[in-house]
């Protein structure tokens, strides 16, 4: 269109053809005809609300797919049935994939899409209930200091560094990750939104925003910077301060709140811990507690918050009376290895402490906070590395996968919509070549992963185009 400082630059530019202006001056002479075609146009019935129906309606195509699967595993009841088909409908205007059905041998649709995986071993995805995907510190500069990060790292290269994260996870079979903070200012929330909108592909998010605790954090602060704290942890106090930080991530997108319950000297009472349960309750959301202390373990549970997280303050006692309560030990059980070097004796504490909260029906999660650089392995595969610890405490293999999907879905609160390969549920599906109820080892090889009814990953290959593109029509701002 010409416009008045179009016609400014073609009456100034002498290296413009004398035809060009006559044209551009010609379309402004018949501006009236424009309008009355316009008009014309319009009282056909014809309108942009119209038009935009029209496309969104012709955007809203669905795909069938067909999944082959040579042994469909539960990991909640330890069976693995084989030949089963899985028929999945993908909503190209919604982003949505749904598992249609179920069974051997289905009838399927003309057009249908098969993939073929009659030689594989079928799940849900994986879990990781504990992780910072926005954050990685390394052994130079930052000395696994991650002060290093929150000092120098802005939260949009932490946004990108998150979706880096996120990516290599779910090209190892995460499918859920529990983010639980070290975000700068809220950088999982826009991940988050950015996967559901399927603008990125990665994992379903549940984030935590900013953590919040007592003065300090878990940073030891120098008087004359005491606001390095931020925007790492929200300072809470007092009760009024404590609501209103609870508030603020709920508003900016959190999913789960996350509190430091002991990690200064002046850990949270019990009462304090009560109002962040009431209060998180009061939105739809759970409380996730970091630990570090006996004392602070304790006073957690008697406040009933949804989740204990590491566990070096765990004891017998305390596992009885988490069981007793239905709380979650997200333990993050970092292995022994030649990157994770540990004493002997604590390594065995560990061992030991996992072991009796399995023995003792405590409610277990798969978890790793493994928010650091190993040369050698990516994100995704330094998660299944902790596999060995679940290994060495004598969980059975079986029992491992169970806490790596099933209770994963259930602390994600997300059991009854995704995670479990059943009808009209999210297809979120990996697929190995053993079965990791004989052999947990199997899902180092996972080479199979679909996540929303979309392959991202086939025969080892990631391929994710189909996960770039606009998003769904209606899917703009999701909360």
């Amino acid at each position: 269109m010409c416009t008045e400082s179009s016609l400014y630059w073609l009456h100034t530019n002498n290296h413009v053809p004398t035809t060009m202006k006559t044209i551009c001056l010609r379309s402004r002479l018949h501006t009236a005809n424009l309008f009355a075609i316009l008009i014309a146009f319009m009282s056909l019935g014809t309108s942009a609300d119209t038009c935009w129906a029209q496309n969104a309606e012709q955007a809203a195509q669905t795909r069938m797919v067909l999944v082959r699967a040579g042994h469909l595993v539960d990991a909640a009841t330890g069976t693995a049935t084989p030949n089963q088909d899985i028929l999945i409908e993908r909503n190209d205007r919604t982003g949505r994939g749904v598992i249609q059905a179920i069974g051997r041998n289905l009838d399927v649709p003309p057009g249908t899409e098969v993939i073929d995986l009659s030689d594989h071993y079928v799940t849900g995805g994986l879990v990781d209930a504990h992780d910072h995907l926005a954050i990685t510190y390394k052994e130079e500069p930052e000395s696994n200091q991650y002060y290093f990060t929150t000092l120098m790292d802005s939260t949009p290269i932490r946004a990108i560094q998150a979706f880096s994260t996120g990516f290599q996870k779910l090209a190892s079979g995460f499918t859920i990750v529990r983010d639980l903070g070290n975000n700068g200012l809220y950088a999982d929330t826009a991940l988050r939104h950015a996967i559901e909108q399927g603008w990125v592909p990665g994992p379903t998010i549940i984030n935590a925003g900013i953590i919040i605790g007592a003065f300090g954090g878990q940073f030891f602060e120098i008087p004359e910077r005491e606001d390095t704290v931020y925007p790492e942890y929200l300072n809470a106090d007092t009760d009024d301060e404590i609501v209103k930080a609870i508030r603020r991530n709920i508003h900016y997108g959190a999913k789960v709140v996350k509190v430091c319950v002991d990690c200064q000297a002046y850990p949270y009472t019990t009462e304090q811990l009560e109002l962040f349960v009431s209060e998180a309750a009061n939105a739809g959301r759970k409380v996730s507690g970091h630990v570090q202390t006996r004392e602070g373990a304790r006073r957690a549970i008697e406040a009933g918050l949804w989740s204990l997280d590491h566990d070096n303050a765990l004891d017998e006692e305390l596992h009885a009376m988490m069981a007793e309560k239905g709380i979650w030990r997200v333990g993050t059980e970092t292995p022994k290895t030649e990157w994770a070097r540990t004493s002997d004796a604590r390594w065995e504490r560990r061992l030991a402490m996992l072991r009796d909260a399995y023995d003792q029906g405590v409610k277990l999660a798969f978890s790793t906070d493994a928010d650091y650089f190993i040369r050698g392995l990516d994100r995704g595969e330094l998660t299944l590395e902790f596999i060995e610890t679940w290994k060495a405490a004598g969980i059975p293999d079986a029992d491992i996968l169970k806490v790596m999907t099933t209770n994963g879905y259930e602390i994600s609160e997300l059991e009854n919509e995704r995670g479990p390969v059943r009808e009209g549920f999210m297809a979120d599906l990996i697929a190995m070549r053993g079965n990791p109820l004989e052999d947990i080892d199997a899902l180092y090889d996972v080479d199979f992963v679909m996540k929303d009814g979309l392959v991202f990953k086939h025969d080892g290959v990631v391929a994710p185009m189909d996960f770039f593109h606009n998003g769904p029509a209606y899917g703009w701002r999701v909360r």
